[in-house]
C-alpha cells in the first residue's frame, strides 16, 4: 500500500504585518499555500495550521470534530502571537473562512477575509458528497482496489455524525454572532460554488457590524476558488484589502 505525503503547516515569516490562513474541510494548508506564498512576496507574514484529523486518511478525519478544529485555529492565531507579530488579519476557505469569522469575535483582529464560506447549514449531502470523493481520491491514491474502497467508505458514513454534527453547530453558531464582528470585513465567494449556500456571502456582508467591509465575487469560479484559475485575482484582492487596513507599523 503506498503512503501518500502528509501535507505540513507552514509559516512564511516576511514583515511585522501577519495573516493567519484557514483551510477547509476536508483540505489542508495546500489549499492557502499560494496565498501565503503570494503575500510573503509583497512583505506579508502568514501562518497555516494543518487541523486535527485533515491531511491523514478519512478514517482519523471522522474521529475528530470542530471543536478540534476551532483549537487549532485558535493555537495557529498563537502561534502567530509567539512568534511576536501584534497585529493579526485572517483570511479562511470555506471552513476556514467559518472559523475565521468565529476569531473575529472572539480575538482583535485586524481584518477578517472569508472565502466562500458558510453561513447556512443546508449543504449536508454537498459536505457528504464532498467528503465520500475525498475518501475516494485518498484510497485510490493508497492503490486499492474498488471493492475495497466501497467498503471502508460505507463503514467511514457510519461513523462521521459527530463529525457533521459538530459542523452544523460550528456553522449555526456563526450565523447567530457574525453582527458581533466589528473588524474590517472582506467578502469573497465564487459564483459557481458547488459546496455551499452563496446566499452566505451576502448574509455574512450585511450583517457583520464593521464599518469598513467590502464583498466580492468572481463569475464562473468553483468552491475551492484559491487553487482555480481564478487564485491571482484572489490575491490581488486580498492583498490590496490588506494594504487597505491600520497597521500601525507602515
Amino acid at each position: 500500500m503506498m503512503q501518500v505525503k502528509q501535507p505540513e503547516p507552514f509559516t512564511f515569516e516576511a514583515g511585522d504585518r501577519a495573516v493567519l490562513l484557514l483551510h477547509g474541510f476536508t483540505g489542508n494548508s495546500a489549499d492557502v499555500r499560494m496565498l501565503g506564498r503570494f503575500l510573503e512576496k509583497k512583505g506579508y507574514t502568514s501562518h497555516a495550521p494543518v487541523y486535527k484529523g485533515h491531511g491523514v486518511p478519512p478514517e482519523e478525519l471522522v474521529k475528530t470534530n470542530a471543536k478540534d478544529w476551532w483549537q487549532d485555529a485558535l493555537d495557529g492565531y498563537e502561534h502567530l502571537k509567539e512568534l511576536g507579530y501584534d497585529e493579526i488579519a485572517v483570511a479562511g476557505l470555506s471552513l476556514g473562512g467559518a472559523l475565521s469569522l468565529r476569531l473575529a469575535y472572539n480575538k482583535p483582529i485586524k481584518g477578517v477575509i472569508p472565502i466562500c464560506a458558510p453561513a447556512f447549514f443546508d449543504n449536508i449531502e454537498e459536505l457528504t458528497q464532498g467528503f465520500r470523493q475525498f475518501a475516494k481520491e485518498y484510497k485510490q491514491l493508497e492503490q486499492k482496489d474498488d471493492d475495497q474502497i466501497q467498503e471502508e467508505i460505507d463503514a467511514l458514513m457510519k461513523n462521521s455524525n459527530n463529525t457533521f454534527e459538530t459542523l452544523s453547530e460550528l456553522i449555526k453558531e456563526i450565523h447567530d454572532h457574525v453582527d458581533h464582528i466589528y473588524a474590517p470585513t472582506l467578502v469573497l465567494q465564487a459564483e459557481e460554488d458547488e459546496m455551499i449556500n452563496t446566499d452566505s456571502a451576502d448574509y455574512i456582508y450585511e450583517n457583520v457590524e464593521a464599518d469598513e467591509k467590502d464583498i466580492k465575487w468572481y463569475e464562473g469560479a468553483p468552491h475551492v476558488i484559491t487553487l482555480s484559475d481564478y487564485k491571482g485575482k484572489v490575491h490581488e484582492d486580498v492583498y490590496q484589502f490588506l494594504e487597505g487596513l491600520d497597521w500601525s507599523k507602515s
